[in-house]
């Protein structure tokens, strides 16, 4: 049996990294071999794009170009990792994945979301998430999550405004796919944003056993 493809999104400072490592654990305890990725990134080459996407170089990098290195590194993420994952039998957990092309680039940059899901549909060819967790907080708290950890990269550095729009991108995503998304409140104390996970999971991994009878 295949394994089950599931993206966390979210903008800067929602609590990416710790959440993923408590939904791989869920995962885990019920049984299933999980791979943690992230993206871009995943594969060696995939994780060169990701170090020429985020550093503060000196070339400026247009829009356009921005949106096809990402589609580029989810190129040999999926061909060379997830794909090969999921056809194990294994769960994979990804750190961002399409969507936040369309949030980042589409929202975020003004691009045109025709263009981004036509990449999509190429790259992936049919392939889309199982579940997508979405969490969720205000530009303004995760911009000063992600200022205390400090070391901020180009991403990172972009202004409230951009944020605004990026969330919001992702917040519409959602609403035109509840079939697919859940979305957790991150401004909460990490105990309330974990059970919400955990309730989230206990209703898919039933759902996903019930599939099986």
């Amino acid at each position: 049996m295949k394994g089950k493809f599931i993206t966390v999104e979210g903008i800067e400072g929602v609590g990416k990294s710790t959440n993923i490592d408590f939904l791989s654990g869920l995962i885990e305890s019920a049984g299933h071999p999980v791979l943690r990725t992230r993206e871009p990134g995943g594969t060696p080459m995939a994780e060169s794009i990701r170090d020429m996407l985020l550093e503060h170089g000196h070339e400026p990098v247009p829009d356009v170009a921005e949106l096809l290195l990402f589609f580029a590194a989810r190129s040999l993420h999926l061909q060379n990792r997830i794909r090969p994952a999921l056809e194990r039998g294994e769960w994979v957990v990804c750190d961002r994945f399409t969507d936040a092309s369309r949030a980042y680039q589409g929202n975020g940059r003004g691009l045109d979301m025709t263009m981004i899901d036509t990449l999509a549909a190429w790259v992936q060819n049919g392939l889309e998430p199982d579940l997508t967790i979405l969490l969720d907080a205000s530009a303004e708290l995760g911009m000063a999550r992600a200022g205390a950890r400090g070391g901020t990269d180009r991403l990172e550095s972009e202004q409230a405004a951009f944020y605004t729009r990026v969330r919001e991108g992702y917040l519409s995503l959602a609403s035109a796919h509840p079939e697919r998304f859940c979305v957790v409140d991150a401004s909460q104390p990490i105990d309330v944003v974990q059970a919400s996970i955990r309730q989230t999971m206990a209703g898919f991994l039933n759902n996903k056993l019930d599939h099986k009878k």
